[in-house]
């Protein structure tokens, strides 16, 4: 008694990380890819970043409001509160993971640049 019928929730990680050692290549938070699996099993960005209205338009548009809404989250939770480190998080290899989208291939988003 006191059994639910539900499952368990299970987390499982992108088979496609692979972890090797390489000096120029360093992560601030590889702990933020736990918080990433935890998300999509729960679908939590993605299903926020829907009830968000994207206006932009142009060649400025290159991250979905998913990926902004998954940096912004994740940039906190690695303890960055504001824009200042947005330049080395675009670039931070654990940071792109959790982004997703373009930010794998490429970059996170980054600040921009001033008038």
């Amino acid at each position: 008694m006191g059994e639910g019928t539900k499952d368990a929730l299970r987390i499982e990680f992108d088979g496609s990380l692979k972890l090797e050692f390489h000096a120029s290549k360093v992560t601030s938070d590889a702990g933020l890819l736990a918080h990433r699996e935890l998300d999509d099993a729960l679908d939590l960005t993605a299903s926020a970043a829907g009830l968000l209205h994207d206006r932009r338009t142009g060649t400025n548009t290159r991250h979905t409001m998913t990926a902004l809404l998954r940096q912004s989250v994740y940039s906190r939770l690695a303890g960055c509160e504001d824009t200042n480190d947005a330049e080395r998080l675009c670039v931070d290899p654990a940071m792109r993971q959790v982004v997703g989208g373009r930010a794998r291939e490429a970059h996170a988003a980054s600040p921009a640049a001033p008038p």
